[in-house]
């Protein structure tokens, strides 16, 4: 038989036998109904053709795809890679495969992922909704399927779903009492879209280590961000700098606006943390290999991979729980240079 770039399939392959396709399907699958001399035959053939089985439509006949939807707003940096990895761990040790899909925060991509992974009849799916994302109602196809719908990291804010979650709250407390124990006393806030329960829950527990260690709230030094970036980090420093009474601190619910501070802050001569501490939130790689190093919040995040895969397992083989599941993770702060005011 001449060789062909096309990948023969069981169809091709019971034509050059000339068997049925169910007889050459039973003969690889092992069928006790088959002859000996007839399975070894169809798998001589099938090796000489390099005939590879479809894995996926077989899974799909017995009615299981073996597949794991994933979805994030971005791939690059390093807290959804790391949740990435801690899935596909976890997935694999169970003998799923993972199909992972961005939303480049914008809910219209997200919708196209939802439904490209409806087609591909995944088992489950997993998600940490878009920046854009205001509204529920594209989930609701998943839970019409019967499909267990598992959200990471990222919810809207007043949902009642099944997530894992990092306790923002405490990260967000830790870090800015550690900003008052170094001596800082006008701390601002660079907040993230407060319909996202991060960043809401980020931002309540900045104001309540102000309240509990005596500072009054000044919300002149809230500075509300519709993205989290770098280039958002600076304007928001260069902004609070003008103040006539401007912060000695800063804790951003995002490190890539907070590396902007550094940056408007290094433009200016100020020295961090003398003139101006600063400390972020999610432990990226980039907070170790900066001049100085960024304090953060680091987010558990291979173990949040995992746990999402563990509770989507438990939603599978309990369908009938009404009670939306929580798994709330502990944060750690990463205290470095460019908050330690104090000297030791």
């Amino acid at each position: 038989m001449a060789r062909s770039n096309k990948q023969p399939s069981i169809t091709d392959l019971a034509k050059l036998l000339g068997l049925s396709v169910s007889g050459v399907s039973r003969a690889l699958n092992d069928d006790s109904r088959i002859s000996k001399a007839t399975k070894q035959r169809v798998r001589e053939m099938a090796q000489s053709v390099n005939y590879q089985p479809n894995h996926l439509a077989a899974g799909l006949r017995k009615g299981k795809s073996n597949l794991l939807g994933v979805i994030v707003p971005y791939i690059d940096g390093r807290f959804f890679a790391v949740v990435i990895k801690g899935i596909e761990s976890a997935a694999r040790q169970a003998g799923l495969n993972v199909i992972i899909c961005q939303s480049n925060e914008d809910v219209e991509y997200e919708r196209q992922n939802i439904e490209t992974l409806l087609r591909a009849q995944v088992e489950g799916i997993l998600i940490s909704v878009a920046r854009t994302t205001l509204d529920f109602t594209h989930f609701e196809r998943v839970q019409e399927r019967g499909i267990p719908l598992v959200f990471f990291d990222r919810i809207l804010q007043g949902t009642q779903v099944n997530a894992v979650l990092l306790d923002d709250y405490a990260g967000a407390f830790q870090s800015t009492a550690h900003l008052i124990a170094q001596g800082c006393k006008r701390i601002a806030h660079f907040a993230g879209p407060q319909h996202l329960n991060i960043y809401k829950h980020r931002r309540q527990g900045y104001l309540d280590a102000l309240a509990a260690h005596g500072l009054p709230l000044a919300e002149e030094l809230i500075v509300y961000c519709d993205t989290m970036t770098l280039e958002v980090g600076t304007l928001a420093m260069q902004r609070l700098l003008t103040k006539a009474l401007p912060p000695d601190a800063v804790f951003s619910a995002s490190d890539s606006a907070v590396v902007g501070a550094l940056q408007a802050l290094n433009r200016l001569g100020l020295q961090v943390p003398q003139d101006v501490a600063l400390a972020g939130f999610s432990n990226e790689a980039f907070t170790s290999l900066t001049t100085p190093m960024i304090t953060s919040v680091d987010q558990s995040c291979e173990q949040m991979g995992q746990a999402a895969v563990r509770l989507f397992f438990e939603l599978r083989e309990n369908e009938t729980e009404a009670v939306a599941r929580q798994i709330v993770l502990p944060p750690t702060l990463c205290v470095r240079a460019s908050s330690c005011r104090l000297s030791k």
